[in-house]
């Protein structure tokens, strides 16, 4: 969701890309769902590892989005003149009834939202 409101805020200024340390078979259908609610579809996004990303292009700003990855995340990455940390919950893991985990989903794609545009202030 944070790459998703991150290319539609700032595509212009920034080459966004997503990985994690240890990214799953497909994006969540729920996430999908949410985010084009609020009018982007991340459908075509795919989750990648972290080592294709930082071994392409240079990367400026590291945003790590989930708490287990700060721990696994690398210190120190070559090129990187910011790197910052927002532990959102991961909507998926949650137990529950489809509303509850719809709204689950909600609650955290508005968290990241406002933190994606406070950041591009």
């Amino acid at each position: 969701m944070a790459e998703g409101f991150l290319r539609h805020y700032a595509s212009a200024r920034y080459d966004v890309q997503s990985a994690g340390t240890s990214p799953k078979g497909e994006v969540h259908p729920l996430a999908i769902q949410v985010m084009r609610e609020s009018g982007i579809d991340i459908s075509r996004q795919h989750p990648k590892r972290l080592a294709d990303v930082l071994g392409g292009k240079p990367v400026r700003h590291l945003i790590i989005v989930c708490g287990e990855a700060e721990i696994s995340c690398p210190r120190s990455i070559p090129g990187v003149t910011e790197r910052v940390f927002w532990p959102f919950d991961d909507p998926g893991r949650l137990a529950g009834s489809s509303e509850e985990k719809v709204a689950e989903f909600r609650r955290v794609r508005d968290q990241i939202r406002r933190r994606v545009v406070e950041w591009l202030k």
